[in-house]
């Protein structure tokens, strides 16, 4: 068989070969998807999400494999064939994880319930992780020495090192506030600046966080990780919610706290957010002003953002209550002495 027609054979093998490997994936991955979902784990979907890109891959090399080994070539492309059909396989597998490692290690997570944030740094780390060792295997198959290769990236990364210093001081400040778990993913947090919202997520650069008007504050992890924050997550979410009351010196004490009780206690079941356990207080603090008797009503909220609707709607109903017991709100007031330097 000449060589031409040797080529044109071969070309026809690797199109049927590909057209019925396509229908045959096609009716496995319909299979696949019908049985994962009569089950309760996602995580055989997510395996099957994963091999779907990889496969088309496969599809493509095994077609050319066939066609190599079912034409009349020469024997020298038989073992290129098989190499290249092996190396294949080894990049499809790693792939195929490198894929799906976000969704399985996020899944995994959950799943263990583990203190540790799924964070864009977190996958990019594992996804990194999984290719370098595809990589080494496949150098491996290849019989590449890998101890000069080692040996010429530590030089090279020795420079880029050099030249990348702010991009490397963020990336290691953001490992840092992942391992250290002051700052997680969903927490609601304050920055030394005044801004506060939800941490969004953690990137090798940069940290999100999500405002409450919905604007995103970026903020390079190195800065972040030498700022003073407060997480109103840690150590629990739900915190306690002070309401300040001034009232004037004429109103009694006890009728007063009694009233304040009897009105937090009404709103427990009747507003969003407030906790019933544990119970609202009332003390005189921080007790003698200037021209009011200072009280705190203190009770305990699900998490900050329910701080402003709670203390909104505890406002409305003290303010008719004490107009309804007779209870003033003082005015300020001073007591000016003259002096009558004619006296004196």
């Amino acid at each position: 068989m000449s060589a031409e027609r040797s080529w044109v054979v071969s070309m026809l093998i690797v199109l049927g070969s590909m057209t019925g490997l396509f229908l045959l994936r096609k009716l496995l991955f319909g299979m696949l998807h019908r049985i994962t979902r009569k089950t309760e784990t996602r995580f055989d979907d997510l395996l099957v999400a994963g091999l779907r890109i990889p496969s088309l891959f496969l599809v493509v090399v095994l077609s050319m494999y066939i066609g190599i080994t079912m034409a009349s070539l020469p024997e020298a492309w038989f073992a290129y064939a098989t190499k290249g059909m092996h190396l294949s396989i080894i990049f499809a597998i790693t792939m195929g994880l490198a894929n799906v490692s976000g969704e399985l290690l996020a899944y995994f997570l959950k799943q263990v319930e583990l203190p540790i944030s799924a964070t864009s740094l977190l996958l990019a780390v594992v996804k990194a992780v999984i290719y370098v060792i595809g990589v080494l295997i496949i150098l491996n198959y290849l019989g590449v020495s890998i101890a000069p290769l080692i040996t010429a990236l530590g030089v090279g990364g020795l420079a880029m090192a050099l030249a990348l210093q702010d991009t490397l001081s963020n990336l290691f400040a953001g490992i840092h506030i992942m391992a250290e778990q002051a700052i997680r993913v969903g927490d609601f947090v304050r920055l030394e600046g005044g801004q506060e919202g939800y941490v969004q997520d953690i990137s090798w650069r940069t940290t999100r966080i999500r405002m409450l008007p919905n604007n995103m504050v970026v903020v390079p992890n190195n800065k972040l990780s030498q700022s003073i924050i407060t997480n109103y997550y840690l150590p629990e979410q739900k915190m306690v919610l002070q309401v300040p009351v001034n009232v004037s010196y004429a109103s009694d004490p006890d009728h007063v706290e009694r009233v304040l009780l009897e009105e937090a206690k009404k709103a427990l079941d009747e507003v969003p957010g407030m906790l019933a356990d544990p119970a609202p207080l009332v003390r005189l603090l921080p007790g003698f002003g200037e021209s009011s008797l200072a009280f705190s009503l203190l009770c305990h909220i699900r998490e900050i953002t329910d701080q402003n609707p709670v203390m909104d709607e505890l406002n409305k109903r003290i303010l008719k209550r004490f107009r309804q017991e007779g209870i003033e709100f003082p005015y300020p007031a001073r007591t000016v002495y003259l002096r009558d330097e004619r006296t004196a």
